[in-house]
């Protein structure tokens, strides 16, 4: 018999995925030092692109020319706190090197419920990041080629559903293709400032007039330092400077990527990183100071891109390098944003896995990627820049509240963990990490005042209110695990009912309740009852007639139903009958005729949905949708029709499509053994002998004769499938001689006596065996 047809839709996703992924390729890739700072650094990096020019844009209109002279004292506070929040993140690399960041240190330390504060802040920082950097990234773009300015927000938005659609495929960021750009950015950056400031030391570099520039940003004309430039504004530039520190926690988030020693080499990392950030942010901070650039209120041409000019000037060799070092810093930006689709996906799947968001987002689509993260995450973004216009500058207010909470929570909780461990030298740890917290918690109110009449408001809003939700869909989650452990406890033992009654749902005459009352048969209830709630009276008529007409056996009962509310009326009938006799229960048949979905949404309601889950409601009562496939009948009786012809034509191709794939599940499933190991099909009975492939199937066997636990739980006999190239085979272990631990996926090396017993195929007993391959995607392999 021929494998079903895959579904159209499965097709199209096919297409416009590539093929899915075995599970088997799951595999995490170790990145050395020097590839992990590319791969992981370009969102911190790459903030040294927009961070200067957003503290000018708050001082110039209030402190005129003195805004550059106050840029340099704004940027050296910038990188104290920059010291000081490395300096923690160096203890977390070192104390958790699990991939989580600030998340998995409060969880560790202050439990589930207040790391979802850290949750908050990391998914919120993600998708701010993707807005910010791709803004960004955009600013270079247009700063070269100003024409494309007025399509900067659909370039934008263009270049993050590009995103999603790569990560949909199964984009992966390891490797030196996405360490290049992280390089390239550095190394034009480091040229820019050695050269700019070489020339000011010795000639002495250009000087833009911010008072005489044409669509610069307003600049106050008086004594900026007596005139405007007071605390509150001070205070605002210093916020927006914040942002150039987004992206240092990015390490921490990925430890496990890190080859052995995992902690020690991340740790190396994030210094060099933290280096690099503060050379380039001190560097662009001062020859902003030294040239005056100054922001535009389009957004572009940006402060980068002046200084650059002013530094490389307009020659033929100037040129080439401005160009390049737009080209650098539209990469980078570009792969800073792409970096949140990676991350957020990841930490979704952790706080998923506590029970704080939909199970959804643990899953794994086509492409071996949490899809279902990468979507929400895209469309969000997506949002956000829409609703600012993608302006980087208004942008920024979302943007620094979530990160250094996120510092916050990981300085407090590393705090936590110190006095709680008291390892060497925690004294001297402690004070660094409560510091970085105290600080990072500071930055956060100076951010939520200062800002919040330009958009910080919203965080302010929506941060508790995230938390809250989270709080809320657990809450759902521990009651719904309440419920089922008390169901496990009072229904331990089955149900006998006295009667069981069986029901069909009628609605008219056809295919589909025909197979239901077959199906209905075959349950043997005490009694089968075809039950109509009359709607129209004259259409009950017709279904009685048509009832008639074909002889069916099966009683058909008609009730009315005058106020139109099927769910309702089949919802109180069953509680009629389950009430009527003690200990009887109540099995529901609803047909379904399946048709393509677009066609079977035309021809046909979803009321079988709404009565199932009326009934489902009920005590000692169970709904069952019976599902019908009519097209596959018409093909079968009506093989000429032209719609029957395409649709065998779409057929075909989607089993052409999905060829390759069964083979290589075939292949996953059944994989060669090793030349030394014995291939399922060449066992002979009373033979030793030793195998090797992967486990297909995991059951516990039933039995009478179960023995019980101390908490009175069975203990019942595990039976495994085992397969490879050659076939499959059968393990039985009996109770307490092991396979507890075997699970579907797993490749195991099985060595024992082949048994055979009649016709039953070889298998074998308790064999010995071990675990050569863990399951992909389980807990072993990630920490591979």
């Amino acid at each position: 018999m021929s494998p079903a047809p895959e579904s159209i839709g499965y097709a199209l996703k096919r297409l416009f995925l590539g093929r899915p992924l075995i599970t088997d390729k799951l595999k995490s890739e170790r990145l050395s030092n020097p590839v992990a700072l590319g791969v992981l650094s370009p969102d911190a990096i790459s903030s040294t692109a927009y961070g200067t020019e957003e503290v000018l844009v708050e001082l110039l209109p209030y402190a005129g020319l003195a805004a550059f002279a106050l840029l340099l004292p704004i940027t050296g506070v910038i990188l104290v706190i920059l010291v000081l929040v490395a300096a923690s993140y160096r203890q977390v690399v070192m104390a958790y090197t699990r991939a989580g960041g600030s998340y998995i240190v409060a969880r560790e330390n202050f439990g589930p419920r207040v790391a979802q504060i850290a949750a908050a802040a990391l998914l919120i920082d993600y998708i701010v990041t993707v807005a910010v950097q791709a803004a960004a990234g955009t600013v270079a773009v247009v700063s070269a080629i100003p024409s494309l300015g007025p399509y900067s927000l659909e370039i934008t938005v263009g270049v993050v559903l590009l995103m999603c659609y790569a990560n949909l495929r199964g984009l992966r960021e390891a490797g030196r293709p996405f360490a290049m750009p992280t390089y390239f950015f550095v190394i034009m950056l480091v040229l820019m400032i050695v050269v700019g400031v070489i020339r000011e030391i010795f000639w002495g570099l250009p000087q833009y007039d911010a008072t005489h520039l044409v669509g610069a940003v307003d600049v106050h004309q008086g004594n900026g330092l007596v005139m405007g430039a007071t605390i509150l504004v001070v205070l605002r530039a210093f916020a927006n400077g914040g942002s150039s520190l987004t992206g240092v926690e990015a390490i921490s988030n990925t430890v496990s990527s890190f080859r052995k020693p995992e902690g020690l080499n991340a740790r190396k990392v994030l210094t060099v990183m933290a280096v690099i950030l503060a050379f380039l942010l001190a560097g662009v901070a001062y020859l902003a100071f030294a040239t005056h650039a100054t922001p535009y209120q389009s957004g572009y041409p940006s402060v980068l891109s002046e200084i650059a000019r002013a530094v490389f000037g307009h020659g033929a060799i100037g040129q080439i390098l401005y160009v390049m070092l737009q080209v650098a810093t539209a990469a980078i930006l570009y792969t800073g944003a792409n970096t949140s689709f990676n991350g957020f996906p990841a930490l979704t799947n952790f706080v998923a896995e506590d029970r704080f968001l939909p199970r959804q987002l643990t899953k794994r689509g086509h492409r071996l990627v949490f899809s279902n993260g990468i979507i929400v995450l895209a469309v969000l973004s997506v949002a956000l820049l829409v609703a600012t216009g993608g302006s980087v500058n208004a942008l920024v207010p979302f943007y620094a509240i979530g990160v250094f909470t996120g510092f916050s929570m990981a300085g407090y909780g590393m705090t936590k963990h110190h006095l709680t461990q008291r390892e060497s030298g925690w004294r001297y740890k402690l004070a660094i990490n409560l510091s970085a917290g105290i600080l990072s918690t500071i930055v956060v109110a100076i951010f939520a005042v200062a800002k919040f009449t330009e958009g910080a408001w919203l965080v302010v809003v929506v941060f508790p209110l995230l938390v809250f939700v989270l709080m809320r869909l657990n809450r759902e989650y521990r009651a719904e695990a309440a419920i089922l452990e008390e169901f496990r406890s009072e229904h331990a033992e089955p149900v006998n009912y006295a009667r069981h009654r069986v029901i069909v749902l009628v609605n008219s005459v056809d295919l589909a309740v025909l197979e239901a009352l077959r199906y209905g048969r075959g349950l043997r209830g005490d009694s089968l009852t075809a039950v109509h709630f009359m709607i129209d009276a004259e259409a009950s008529a017709r279904l009685r007639k048509r009832w008639d007409h074909f002889q069916i056996e099966t009683p058909l009962k008609i009730i009315d139903c005058p106020d139109r509310r099927v769910a309702r009326a089949a919802q109180r009938y069953v509680a009629d009958l389950t009430a009527e006799y003690s200990n009887t229960g109540v099995t529901v048949l609803l047909p379904r005729r399946s048709y393509a979905p677009l066609l079977g949404r035309v021809l046909h309601d979803r009321t079988a949905d709404k009565v199932s889950r009326a009934i489902s409601r009920l005590p000692h009562a169970a709904a069952t949708i019976v599902p019908y496939d009519v097209q596959s009948q018409i093909r079968q009786t009506y093989p000429d029709m032209w719609e029957e012809k395409f649709a065998r034509r779409i057929e075909r191709f989607q089993n052409r499509l999905t060829r390759e794939e069964d083979e290589a599940v075939q292949q996953a499933e059944h994989p060669t053994p090793p030349p030394n190991i014995v291939a399922v099909s060449g066992l002979i009975a009373g033979h030793r002998s030793t195998i090797e492939g992967k486990v297909i199937e995991v059951t516990q066997e039933e039995s009478r004769s179960e023995r019980k636990r101390e908490d009175g739980s069975s203990v019942r006999a595990i039976l495994v499938e085992v397969g490879d190239s050659s076939g499959t085979m059968r393990i039985r272990f009996t109770p307490g001689r092991g396979g507890d631990d075997v699970q579907a996926g797993q490749v195991l090396r099985v060595s024992g006596k082949a048994r055979q017993s009649g016709n039953r195929p070889v298998h074998m007993l308790d064999p010995d065996y071990s675990i050569i391959e863990p399951a992909p995607g389980s807990p072993a392999d990630k920490g591979r």
